[in-house]
């Protein structure tokens, strides 16, 4: 902390946590400060003088990324922040200081690639945007953030949705699921009863191909996908319908081999093997879109409330409100809806050709 005195009047100003700048940086702001003050200077001139700091935004970047890593889920999460800004922003303004970082700068990094890579662009703005607000509130930078969105850039560039339209992943019609399932019954890949795994439940890729056997409970026929796999951040249980436990129940079970579905070499099973038995069936559609077949399916075959289908898909609710006094989970309502759509799944047995030849 800098304390000085002028006009009678004694000011401090803060010279920033022990933890991001050094006791002789902070002795050689000191110093400067002292100078501008005798010669009738604001001293705070002294925190935005490049020459008196040695971060960077580069350096801010990763002390942000440092600090954010422990309480992300997703491990990949730390290598795409690194890879975007090594790519875009650093250079342009990595080795600037971040007081000198202005709209011109943010505009020379977004404007090539906003209307070709729109949404890598926006992650971009975001991430410099974090960056430069944890310069501002590690006193390295002041005023207004030049890759802030409303208010700023929203001022000279277009809105991201309206310069690329959004494009959903393809999902396989819910008339056809049923033909789809009977293709798979007829495989014994790994990959094929995975898939099956994954559509009966309604649930995402990485959580049907990480499922554990500690995670399930045949006798309550529950499982129970733990909040760090689940994109919502809350532990979901899934009401497992009778196909479902055959599936468990038909896998083999290998000692020190946590996984239901695990790899030929045991590890993880990747996404491209379940993309593979689904091409071998129906080429133009994708694993991840059979989520949207099961909620289209449920809204338009069923009279379960959206509430329970949401629930299904484990979607948070966003209405703040109305979900302080829907605090169930709705579960054995879902367990209906789970085992209906089970029969839906195994009662059509009239197959057409899926895969289209070309």
């Amino acid at each position: 902390m800098f304390r000085y005195t002028r006009n009678g009047r004694t000011r401090e100003i803060g010279l920033g946590a022990t933890h991001t700048r050094k006791l002789a940086d902070a002795r050689r702001i000191a110093a400067e400060m002292r100078s501008l003050n005798a010669d009738g200077e604001d001293p705070a001139n002294a925190l935005h003088n490049p020459s008196s700091s040695t971060e960077t935004f580069q350096s801010c970047a990763e002390e942000l990324i440092a600090s954010k890593q422990a309480g992300w889920r997703n491990k990949k999460h730390a290598q795409q922040w690194n890879n975007t800004l090594r790519d875009y922003a650093y250079p342009i303004i990595g080795r600037r200081h971040p007081s000198e970082i202005t709209l011109s700068h943010v505009k020379a990094i977004l404007e090539p690639i906003w209307a070709t890579k729109t949404e890598t662009a926006t992650r971009v703005r975001q991430r410099i945007e974090a960056v430069l607000d944890w310069a501002y509130v590690h006193e390295l930078r002041s005023g207004e953030n030049p890759a802030r969105w409303r208010g700023v850039l929203d001022k000279v560039l277009p809105p991201p949705r309206k310069v690329t339209a959004v494009k959903h992943l393809a999902a396989c019609p819910y008339e056809e699921v049923p033909g789809v399932m009977h293709a798979l019954r007829a495989s014994e890949q790994i990959g094929a009863h995975c898939l099956r795994f994954l559509i009966l439940t309604a649930t995402r890729s990485s959580e049907a191909r990480e499922a554990r056997w500690d995670e399930i409970d045949l006798d309550q026929a529950i499982w129970a996908i733990p909040a760090e796999r689940i994109k919502g951040g809350r532990e979901h249980r899934v009401p497992l319908s009778t196909e479902a436990i055959e599936i468990i129940k038909a896998l083999p079970k290998f000692a020190n081999q946590p996984r239901l579905f695990p790899s030929v070499r045991g590890g993880k099973l990747w996404d491209v093997m379940l993309m593979k038995e689904l091409q071998m069936i129906r080429d133009e559609v994708t694993v991840h879109g059979f989520r949207s077949s099961f909620r289209q399916w449920a809204a338009e075959q069923t009279s379960f409330p959206e509430a329970v289908c949401e629930l299904a898909l484990a979607h948070v609710n966003r209405d703040r409100v109305e979900a302080a006094y829907q605090r169930s989970d709705l579960f054995e309502r879902r367990r209906e809806l789970m085992e209906t759509w089970c029969r839906y799944l195994s009662a059509h047995d009239n197959v057409t050709l899926l895969r289209s030849e070309g």
